[in-house]
């Protein structure tokens, strides 16, 4: 069984690849800032971590987002879909849940496939 890890520390990987499937660790912002620019970080993010793992947004299955308060929700989702390639959706869930600081408005977990 092979199984890389990127970017490993003691607690955690940013990312996991197994038998051509992506795992993401939870993706956070600056803290401190409003929603729509932590979600930009957030998004940016991911594009890097995808291209090291040999992947990208196109082959994103599943996200889960999580949102401090679903308040931020309409402001998430501006950037989200301004993000998402037409055409290329995943499956996705979003819900409200106490973040690891309150300076964190929104956290995204990615699984994707290694593009062929």
């Amino acid at each position: 069984m092979n199984i890389e890890r990127i970017k490993t520390g003691a607690r955690m990987s940013q990312a996991v690849i197994h038998n051509g499937t992506v795992y993401l660790a939870g993706q956070v912002g600056k803290p401190g800032e409003d929603v729509a620019a932590q979600t930009r970080t957030i998004l940016a993010g991911i594009d890097a971590l995808l291209a090291e793992a040999g992947s990208s947004k196109e082959h994103i299955l599943q996200a889960t987002i999580w949102l401090a308060s679903m308040d931020d929700f309409a402001a998430m989702n501006a950037e989200w879909d301004a993000w998402v390639p037409a055409g290329h959706a995943p499956a996705r869930a979003t819900g409200e849940s106490a973040l690891a600081t309150p300076d964190y408005r929104v956290e995204i977990i990615i699984i994707a496939a290694q593009a062929a």
